[in-house]
Order: C-alpha cells, then sequence, then structure tokens
C-alpha cells in the first residue's frame, strides 16, 4: 500500500508488510488525533494508515455541530500543535448556570452556577466551546503535515494472525498491521467481527443541536435548563452570526413529540426553539437548522481483542447531558497513544496483549463511571415528579453552597483527575 496510487491521496500495490504499520479504521475526532499522535511521536519509524470512505468529502459531515473541548483536551490539542489553528474559532466557557423549570414556568429559578476557575491555573475555563468543521479542517491538516496515511476506503476484515494483523480493505487492496484501532462509531462492524459484546439501550429521547444568533452577548456563560423532558443547554460560541452573536443549543425532547416540534415551518421551529431559550439574550434567529439523532446508552464488554483495539463511540456511547462525549473519547487517545508509545520505546510490539491490556485497565473504570453518571442525571432530571424535583433542586442548592464541592465538579469537568495520560497533561508523549 503506497500513497503513489492512492484514493484521495492514499492506496498503493495490492500486497505490503511493512514491519511498524498501525491502521486507525475512523475520521472522526478520536480516531484523527490518535493518528497525528501517534505520527508525530514516532516518525518516521511508524506508518500510520488511517482508512474511512467518509475522508472524500472532506469532513462535511461534522457541519453545524460543535464541541465542549475540556481543559485536558485543550492540553492535548495544545501538545500536539493543533489548537494555534482552533484557538480564534474557540469560545472560552466563562461560567455555567442550571436551572430546572417547568416549560410554561414564567421563572426561571438558577439553582447553581460555575465559574470559570477550573483548569489547571487560576483562570483557565474549564472547557471552550469549539464547532466541529474548524476543529475537523485543523486536525486534518495536522494528519497530512506529518505523514498519515489518509485512505478514503473503508475496512472490510480485520483478521489476527500470528504476530501481525492481517487487513482487507473495501477497494480489495491489503496491508499488514501491527495494531488496528477501531475508531469506527457506536455500531462498529470491527468491534462485531471480533465478537466484543455490547451493553446498551435507547433512550426514548432525541438529540437536537442547532446554532442559534442573539442580539444580546453571552458572556462567555453557558446555560443549562433542566425541563420535564430532558436538558436545554444554551452553549457560548465565538461572535458573529446574522444578529452579531451565536450560541450553540443542545436540545434534549422526547422522540414522540420531535416531528410536531420540528416538522412545521420555519417560524414554527423558531417559536419552539424560543420557547426553550428565552429572552435573556434579546431577538434570536436560527443559523444552522436543527438536526436531530437519536440517544443510546452503550459500553462495550471489552475494550480490546487480540491485536484491536476500541476507541471513543466504539467503546463507550453516553447520554450528551454533560457534554463529555468528545472529552471522554481525547481520554481514549491519551491513554491508548501513551501505552503504545511506552511499548515501541522499549522494543515490544504495539499490538500486544499485555500493552492492549494496560490501555483497556487506564480506561474502563473512568469510562464506566462517566456513562454511570450521565445516565444518572438524565433520569433524574428528565422527569416532572414532584418529590424529585424538590430533592434535586436542593442538591444542586447545597452543592452551590459548598466552594470544595463546586471546585471537585468543575475539577472533573476539566478533565482533571489522578494519573492522567502525559498527553492531557500537556506533555509529550
Amino acid at each position: 500500500m503506497s500513497g503513489d496510487t492512492a484514493k484521495s491521496g492514499t492506496t498503493g500495490p495490492n500486497v505490503t508488510r511493512p514491519s511498524r504499520t498501525l491502521l486507525v479504521a475512523g475520521a472522526g475526532i478520536p480516531g484523527l488525533v490518535l493518528a497525528v499522535a501517534l505520527k508525530q511521536a514516532h516518525a518516521p519509524a511508524l506508518d500510520v494508515v488511517l482508512c474511512d470512505p467518509a475522508l472524500e468529502a472532506g469532513g462535511t459531515r461534522h457541519r453545524g455541530r460543535a464541541y465542549a473541548v475540556a481543559a485536558a483536551g485543550r492540553r492535548l490539542f495544545e501538545r500536539l500543535g493543533i489548537w494555534p489553528a482552533i484557538a480564534g474559532a474557540a469560545e472560552p466557557i466563562r461560567d455555567m448556570a442550571i436551572s430546572d423549570s417547568r416549560l410554561h414556568d414564567p421563572v426561571r429559578p438558577v439553582f447553581l452556577t460555575f465559574a470559570q476557575d477550573g483548569g489547571a491555573e487560576p483562570g483557565e475555563p474549564f472547557a471552550h466551546m469549539v464547532e466541529a468543521e474548524p476543529l475537523v479542517e485543523a486536525i486534518l491538516a495536522a494528519a497530512r503535515a506529518c505523514g498519515v496515511r489518509l485512505v478514503a476506503t473503508g475496512v472490510a476484515l480485520a483478521n489476527p494472525e500470528r504476530g501481525r494483523i492481517a487487513v482487507t480493505l473495501t477497494d480489495g487492496s491489503r496491508l499488514d498491521a501491527s495494531l488496528v484501532v477501531a475508531a469506527d462509531g457506536g455500531r462498529s462492524r470491527l468491534r462485531e467481527a471480533a465478537g466484543i459484546g455490547w451493553v446498551g439501550w435507547s433512550y426514548p429521547q432525541v438529540g437536537i443541536v442547532a446554532t442559534v444568533a442573539h442580539e444580546r452577548t453571552h458572556e462567555g456563560r453557558a446555560f443549562e435548563h433542566f425541563l420535564p423532558s430532558g436538558p436545554f443547554a444554551i452553549l457560548p460560541l465565538v461572535e458573529g452570526g446574522s444578529l452579531g452573536h451565536r450560541s450553540s443549543i443542545v436540545w434534549t425532547e422526547r422522540a414522540g413529540d420531535v416531528p410536531a416540534l420540528l416538522g412545521g415551518s420555519a417560524e414554527e421551529t423558531l417559536a419552539e426553539v424560543g420557547r426553550r431559550f428565552g429572552d435573556r439574550l434579546g431577538r434570536i434567529a436560527i443559523e444552522e437548522a436543527p438536526k436531530a439523532y437519536p440517544l443510546a446508552f452503550g459500553i462495550a464488554r471489552s475494550f480490546r481483542a487480540e491485536r484491536l483495539a476500541l476507541l471513543g463511540d466504539a467503546a463507550h456511547v453516553i447520554h450528551p447531558i454533560a457534554g463529555q462525549g468528545l472529552n471522554l473519547g481525547l481520554a481514549d487517545v491519551a491513554a491508548l497513544a501513551e501505552s503504545v508509545t511506552d511499548a515501541l520505546r522499549l522494543g515490544m510490539d504495539p499490538g500486544a496483549a499485555d500493552v492492549l491490556a494496560a490501555y483497556e485497565r487506564r480506561r474502563r473504570f473512568d469510562t464506566l463511571a462517566m456513562a454511570a453518571a450521565t445516565d444518572g442525571l438524565n433520569r433524574l432530571f428528565s422527569n416532572d415528579v414532584l418529590p424529585v424535583r424538590l430533592m434535586r433542586d436542593l442538591g444542586l442548592g447545597v452543592v452551590d453552597r459548598l466552594p470544595g464541592l463546586k471546585r471537585l465538579f468543575i475539577g472533573e469537568a476539566a478533565g482533571g483527575g489522578r494519573n492522567l495520560p502525559r498527553l492531557l497533561r500537556g506533555e509529550a508523549l
């Protein structure tokens, strides 16, 4: 396989057997970042190949989405040299307010607020909001610059054999690798082919994302309104748009209500958004049409198989209530990159069972904890049972009055914690 005859700058002869090749299947953000991290650390000794038919579209599938990049994730992007390319498109979250009310309540009391001091240094924002398009473009540019081979085709088969894993791509070409990383999403074909079990369920909810323009500045403040049907989050974006200021909304709604809410005219959709958005930021307009997607919970029974590691959504899918999906994937990236790097520097096989076991040990507990927390929060707040509402509002108020506990929550949201992988600490691999 060589870059001379590649599809979209990629694919080559029918068979190649390089001594050190690592293949990443899936060009979502975690897969792209892992490819960059490993290639930067080990070029030219390590051949990193990233395969995904979506590369042909140039990343346009990400249009309209935005992500909360925690402080630890920002440090990872800084270490990889990616952050300078996206800093101008990143809006720091300086504050966050949480309210709990019904849709028709005339007042939405704020029960809990978080200030920005949640990173590694005083005054460091605990997160930045970054739109997906500039983020993906910056990572792709870094991948090309460091020599990642981008192949616009999928992986058909990945069969572990003695000392290697034989990969057949959907265009018929083949290559051997030391390790295949399945970063091919929640419905991972590679995970299923490896016989790795999956525990999960669908929520009776749909997630709706859109970009909203508004008259007044958000001042870097995020809002999360807990409504009986699910949370409605307003997340600050960089200035611009038709009204001068913009925010991203992440709106969780009962699945059965979505056709009526989004199936009308543009004016009716705007009215539904406005009822939930409120008038704090003045007049609003929808910049990017709302897109709906089903919500689910899922976690793989194992994060590895023979010469195969699961990454990102292929390993876990969580509710977006805490905005931690991307950050969970970046933590996977940092841990796997560190395990592979340490193995290579010791002259070990990066696809060996003990290397992948070390990766799984490092990620499984944190992943289970975050998955359980987001599922529990959704169940707690997505209902209108009066005693439950009273107890949760009391709990929010208690947290708001305990600075130490608030700092703990902010630290977790910023991606803190013990024994962070080196990239999340802003250190080189």
